[in-house]
């Protein structure tokens, strides 16, 4: 079992995204070859630290977080492309903002990420929950039992999902930041394997990893799966309630799927690795293997908020010269 360095990261378009604690940067490849870094802090949705010592609620919290971090990095890495665009009709930079103007972006930044998670995580619900509920509630007015009705419902949410990761892993431009996903996977393994963070040992690591974001969905298929089926078989009959029902349990879902994840990230043990295989075998659908060039945004991505040096007991860069 590899040691678990803590960080985690999400493909963007031409980049990565890569967090450790408190701090987190975007590396993109800019169209000219150039990388270009930002780093920020962290700032969580929820200012109470010690919710991170919650059960099930640090899951929902973190859920949450990663959505309006991950949104904030995809929009990052589209402007760095656009500014390249930025030109007058003569091919001349335009003109710099005005404090004024800049604000107003800022402004206008802030509405549009909170827009873009809330339609996030309403497509995310109607589509894996609800929809294969109703497709399902259609048996039931036919007369179906409730178990059939409830075992529909179950492999309809199973289906919905692999047909979704299957679909847009054939689009181009998806299979690119599938890419840089792999690159990803590749450095966090490269690092937790103790190897020197280089091009060459970044290659030949894994791109699969126990703590990927995509395992996370898969379970939360999965216990939802569990949850209503639990539902439809005892005692919830009313439409009404059934349907209330999946939505509050929706951060419970969640924050279960997050605990089973977070020790699965770092225990190892026949059970575990039975629950963490699926997911493992998703991923082969989520990432592709990169070039050097992507792995060198990776790389870059990670030492920006990362010594992965002192962090596997090595001298840094400084001592090495």
């Amino acid at each position: 079992m590899q040691k678990n360095s803590g960080i985690g990261g999400q493909a963007v378009m031409e980049g990565i995204m890569m967090r450790n604690a408190d701090r987190y940067s975007i590396s993109v490849r800019k169209p000219n070859g150039e990388i270009e870094i930002k780093t920020d802090d962290y700032k969580s949705i929820c200012p109470w630290k010690g919710v991170w010592k919650v059960p099930l609620l640090r899951g929902v919290i973190s859920f949450v977080d990663s959505l309006v971090v991950g949104m904030s990095s995809l929009m990052f890495s589209a402007d760095i492309a656009a500014e390249e665009d930025e030109t007058d009709e003569n091919g001349a930079p335009a003109p710099e903002k005005t404090e004024a103007e800049k604000a107003r972006d800022d402004r206008l930044w802030k509405v549009l990420m909170t827009v873009t998670v809330i339609i996030s995580i309403g497509f995310s619900v109607v589509l894996f929950m609800l929809l294969p509920f109703f497709l399902s509630g259609l048996m039931r007015k036919a007369g179906a039992p409730e178990v059939w009705v409830s075992l529909a419902e179950a492999v309809l949410r199973l289906v919905i999902f692999l047909a979704y990761m299957l679909l847009i892993s054939r689009m181009k431009d998806i299979q690119r930041i599938f890419a840089y996903h792999g690159a990803e996977h590749k450095c966090i393994n490269c690092i937790e394997s103790g190897m020197d963070l280089t091009v060459e040992n970044v290659m030949k690591s894994s791109r699969q990893h126990r703590r990927c974001g995509t395992s996370f969905l898969l379970i939360v298929i999965s216990i939802s799966i569990i949850a209503f089926l639990i539902l439809g078989l005892f005692g919830i009959r009313t439409g009404l309630m059934r349907f209330v029902w999946r939505i509050i349990l929706i951060p419970l879902i969640a924050g279960v799927s997050y605990e089973i994840l977070r020790y699965g990230g770092s225990h190892d043990g026949k059970c575990i690795n039975a629950l963490v295989k699926p997911g493992l075998k998703m991923q082969l659908l989520v990432t592709r293997e990169p070039d050097e060039k992507m792995c060198e945004v990776a790389i870059s991505a990670i030492e920006a908020v990362f010594d992965w040096r002192a962090w596997q007991g090595k001298p840094g860069k400084d001592a090495e010269g």
